[in-house]
């Protein structure tokens, strides 16, 4: 009996090792260029839903709290080590974040790119983003719409990251509207606004200080219509337009209010959550990445759509319930949304 006893409780000691050791869930990893900002909340949110709707696999998103493309580099080789079943990217450096991008495709680990293009160096053959030429379009149209048709003057054109393709193709894409639209007006720019907040805010202060008699001053990142939102606050004389990206709570206050005619959105919580379907679908059940560009809408926000979309920020349970049509309409057919690589801009 004492026999059988020992053998049976070696049994069970053996099934509870086998299951302690059974092999954990995939795991996926995020990382983004500055974790504190409304931007990055946004793709965060949406790539959790993403590999949630997955099912079965874990995720982590990471990036340092402030502009530091070194950070972003060492978080990223971290997160091949504790979420080595594929990353997205979706970094500020991408020429500075490429080499270990290498290394991290060499060691079998799956990349692909959020938001800001990644370089061609990186091999990294699937990218998820806006066509930012458009959006600077889409921005350029509600400027003109306010503006006469035979207007002339200047436009102050800032940029918050000179030499980031995005960035560059939305700055491209204002200039380009104006000069087909009101070939009158002069788009001054792109001026380097500076990423950080303060700096961004003193960079404005010096443009509008510099044109006061401007039609409009325009921005190609989420800290500029925060910043000419408030300097227009300060002046309560100033008629001059602004346009920027980004649904950041203190600009779509600035455009309830009337001081700013117009945001663009990226959308970034459709991005997150595209990525994060694709990455744990990957993960979880081999499937094949796509190659080539996901083109992601943007949407422009103005008094005539304010309230839907301050209704969608209130919550997450709000935001979730309304890209999921688009999210649904992605997963149904992905290969719909894949356009060639060279031309995302």
């Amino acid at each position: 009996m004492r026999a059988a006893a020992l053998v049976l409780g070696l049994v069970l000691l053996s099934g509870c090792g086998t299951a302690a050791q059974s092999k954990p869930p995939p795991h996926v990893g995020f990382v983004l260029k500055r974790t504190g900002a409304s931007f990055a909340q946004e793709m965060t949110s949406g790539f959790h839903e993403g590999v949630g709707r997955a099912g079965g696999v874990n995720a982590t998103a990471v990036g340092p709290p402030g502009q530091d493309g070194h950070r972003e580099v060492a978080l990223f080789r971290e997160l091949t080590r504790s979420a080595p079943d594929g990353i997205a990217v979706a970094t500020s450096e991408p020429a500075l974040m490429a080499p270990a991008i290498g290394e991290a495709l060499a060691g079998g680990v799956a990349v692909i790119g959020v938001d800001m293009r990644l370089t061609a160096s990186s091999r990294v053959r699937l990218h998820i983003g806006n066509d930012n030429h458009e959006l600077g379009e889409n921005l350029a149209d509600e400027l003109i719409r306010r503006l006469p048709s035979d207007a002339e003057g200047t436009v102050v054109l800032g940029n918050t990251a000179p030499g980031l393709s995005g960035f560059d193709d939305r700055a491209d894409g204002i200039r380009d509207r104006f000069a087909e639209r009101l070939p009158e007006v002069r788009v001054l720019g792109p001026f380097d606004t500076q990423r950080d907040d303060e700096a961004n805010r003193d960079a404005w202060r010096r443009l509008v200080a510099a044109n006061p008699g401007a039609l409009a001053f325009a921005g190609t990142g989420d800290c500029d219509g925060v910043s000419l939102a408030a300097l227009k606050t300060e002046n309560r004389s100033a008629r001059w337009l602004v346009g920027a990206f980004g649904v950041d709570q203190r600009t779509l206050r600035a455009v309830r209010d009337g001081v700013m005619v117009a945001t663009v959105s990226p959308e970034h919580y459709l991005k997150g959550a595209v990525a994060g379907w694709l990455l744990a679908r990957h993960a979880a059940h081999g499937a094949a990445l796509p190659q080539g560009w996901i083109e992601t809408p943007g949407l422009t926000v103005t008094s005539a759509n304010l309230d839907a979309i301050l209704r969608r920020q209130a919550l997450e349970r709000s935001r979730r319930d309304f890209f999921q049509p688009q999210i649904d309409s992605f997963v149904e057919d992905p290969a719909s949304w894949v356009r060639p690589l060279e031309q995302a801009r």
